[in-house]
């Protein structure tokens, strides 16, 4: 039978393991039921399982014959989101929600397990199963690769592959992936503007941190379109912005936080230095005196080429040519799965999981409390995962 077909037979199964890591979701690097979810679905499968010691990851590794190595990754946290969805399975965790999918990467990576290890005897290799929390600002991917998961097979993966559905923009069922830059780096930025306060009926008698702070943020958007290339762009939002009190005190400080996007190691490394120098600078022309952290978080989601092509041309062999898109430019999000394709090649795809009769162009997007993911999608992800494993080891070093 098809690995398609089977993963088709396993659906309902995946399926309730979804379920039931999405009604009880947990946030960062310390999921225990999430983690204890992933070993009963693990359990009795010829795997060897290890868990972190200091997050609540789960690496199992299969073995087969003679072979190179390959990773699969899912992560397995949520975001501190209410969900709005009314699903029957919905978030029964105030607060905190499967709103980017990472229930459907948990689910589709243990059914591929599932159907690897049934299919060992005849799997030219081994397999890395790469269950991660954290993913969501947490850097989890980095914390198991300290961990060693690089090396849990006893020799490193010669490929790496990471899924992440999307409830909006492809049609369910759809795959997208390109080569080079596939997602941002995203870094934040923390500005501290020193004034001086006092009676804000009288502003020249302080140094009012309100203003120069105002004129840092536009500043800094004139910075993204004068000093970058339109060609290697960089996004700058300011997301948090806060001073004061009330309305007729003039505040010491102002304080605001920005999030840096950027898609090559030339803009991330100007941004870095660009940054803080331009808001040092703005605060002296004012004689007042500001604090810039610029610290980097995630770096940028690289596919090899060679791989990128490998997975597209899995995803059409498997599913079709028209289910398989060539994405023509990156997506500004982040991932932390970049820290695992800094190390081994490797292609991140995306799958798309819009429920049926919801325009994808419309659909809420990721992160959002009303997010709803199709399980249609489930079968097509647990297939795509045990494919890349077993044709990639097929090909050999």
């Amino acid at each position: 039978m098809r690995v398609r077909d089977e993963a088709a037979e396993l659906a309902g199964e995946v399926a309730e393991l979804r379920h039931a890591i999405h009604r009880e979701p947990e946030i960062g690097l310390d999921l225990p039921k999430t983690q204890a979810k992933v070993l009963a679905a693990l359990d009795g499968l010829p795997l060897e399982i290890s868990t972190g010691r200091g997050v609540s990851s789960v690496t199992a590794v299969l073995r087969g014959g003679p072979g190179p190595v390959v990773l699969l990754r899912g992560d397995m946290d949520a975001l501190p989101v209410t969900e709005e969805t009314r699903l029957p399975y919905a978030s029964q965790v105030p607060g905190a929600m499967h709103a980017c999918g990472h229930d459907l990467h948990t689910a589709m990576l243990a059914g591929a397990a599932k159907l690897l290890s049934a299919r060992r005897a005849e799997l030219p290799g081994t397999v890395i199963f790469m269950f991660q929390p954290g993913e969501e600002g947490y850097a989890g991917a980095r914390h198991m690769i300290e961990e060693g998961v690089l090396a849990a097979a006893g020799e490193r993966p010669v490929a790496a592959y990471g899924l992440h559905v999307t409830s909006q923009r492809l049609p369910c069922g759809t795959f997208s992936t390109r080569p080079g830059a596939m997602l941002a780096a995203a870094d934040q930025i923390t500005v501290t503007v020193y004034g001086r306060g006092g009676h804000a009926s009288m502003p020249h008698r302080a140094a009012d941190p309100i203003p120069v702070a105002c004129e840092m943020v536009t500043a800094l958007q004139t910075l993204v379109t004068r000093k970058f290339d339109v060609f290697d762009p960089v996004v700058v939002t300011v997301g948090s912005f806060h001073a004061g009190t009330t309305d007729n005190v003039i505040p010491d400080q102002a304080r605001f936080l920005a999030t840096a996007r950027s898609f090559s190691t030339q803009s991330r490394s100007a941004l870095a230095d660009l940054v803080p120098r331009l808001i040092r600078d703005i605060a002296g022309a004012h004689g007042l005196t500001a604090e810039a952290v610029y610290a980097a978080e995630y770096p940028v989601t690289v596919n090899d080429a060679a791989e990128a092509a490998f997975a597209a041309e899995v995803i059409a062999g498997t599913f079709g040519p028209e289910r398989a898109e060539l994405a023509e430019f990156p997506i500004t999000g982040a991932e932390d799965f970049s820290f695992v394709l800094e190390q081994v090649p490797g292609a991140f795809v995306f799958l798309g999981a819009c429920p049926p009769g919801t325009d994808p162009l419309t659909a809420p997007t990721n992160h959002s409390a009303y997010a709803v993911f199709d399980d249609a999608a489930l079968a097509d992800g647990t297939a795509l995962y045990a494919e890349l494993a077993l044709r990639r080891l097929a090909r050999g070093q």
